[in-house]
């Protein structure tokens, strides 16, 4: 198992890991909108590894057409602080360091602490953000990290990307929550916030499930 976090107060939001609490959509960090779905993505240890491999490798934001730049990994052991568990609450620090990967173009990975800049639209609204990973799980069925944001962003907020391989039934699940406050006077407007982050859940779908459908 690996898991690391940055240190906190880096980020333009207080309620940092916050999308790891198990009561999200009822006590949602102040004046922000929070957001859950899942989807079955396949079965088996392959669709898993693959799932695993793409979203880690940023294919979620660039196969919903948002351009990627300046993706920097953190610098030395600066970002293995606290994690998080299940339930959303700390645990004991990391000091394990794992080798940065990288693709075949070069972009480094998800790592704990990397920063990144987003540029894109998602239905005609603005999904323009510089961004920090908060923190990164690796474990035998479950894989995943939290994305915050940094400024430069309609909104403030964290996204947590999750993909499961359950061992009862061996399927094999996509999960996004998030939460945003919005920034922008335009989002401040009654369902712009839920608007946006419905069809930036929509391209994230399309873009790790091979499954995917448009619903009816």
């Amino acid at each position: 198992m690996r898991r690391g976090t940055f240190r906190e107060g880096t980020v333009d939001y207080a309620a940092v890991g916050a999308t790891h609490a198990p009561d999200l959509m009822q006590y949602p960090p102040e004046n922000s909108t929070p957001a859950e779905d899942s989807w079955r993505i396949g079965s088996g240890e392959e669709r898993f590894r693959t799932a695993a491999d793409a979203l880690l490798s940023w294919t979620a934001q660039r196969a919903a057409g948002l351009e990627l730049s300046d993706v920097r990994p953190a610098s030395g052991d600066t970002y293995t602080g606290i994690s998080f568990d299940s339930e959303g609450a700390p645990i004991a620090p990391s000091r394990s360091q794992v080798e940065q990967r990288y693709d075949a173009e070069g972009t480094p990975f998800v790592a704990p602490g990397t920063t990144l800049r987003l540029r894109g639209r998602a239905g005609g609204m603005r999904a323009d953000a510089e961004l920090r990973v908060i923190s990164v799980t690796e474990e035998r069925r479950r894989v995943g990290f939290v994305l915050g944001t940094v400024g430069g962003s309609v909104v403030s907020g964290e996204e947590c990307f999750d993909i499961d391989w359950r061992e009862d039934t061996d399927e094999v699940w996509f999960t996004v929550r998030a939460f945003d406050a919005p920034v922008s006077l335009l989002y401040h407007l009654p369902g712009m916030v839920r608007r946006r982050r419905r069809e930036l859940f929509a391209r994230y779908l399309r873009a790790i499930s091979p499954l995917y459908a448009t619903p009816v």
